[in-house]
């Protein structure tokens, strides 16, 4: 398979091909500052 698609050896990651360029707008109706201050520290994260 090599032989015939080299193109394939690459890491997809070279090429930008696992991301977009795009962005998130998103909306919190309004809440205090507060609210979503706790919200976001109580949030997991990612290992």
């Amino acid at each position: 398979m090599k032989l015939h698609f080299p193109e394939l050896h690459k890491p997809a990651w070279k090429n930008d091909a696992l991301w977009s360029p795009s962005y998130f707008a998103g909306s919190v109706g309004g809440a205090p500052l507060g609210v979503l201050k706790r919200y976001i520290e109580q949030q997991n994260r990612p290992h």
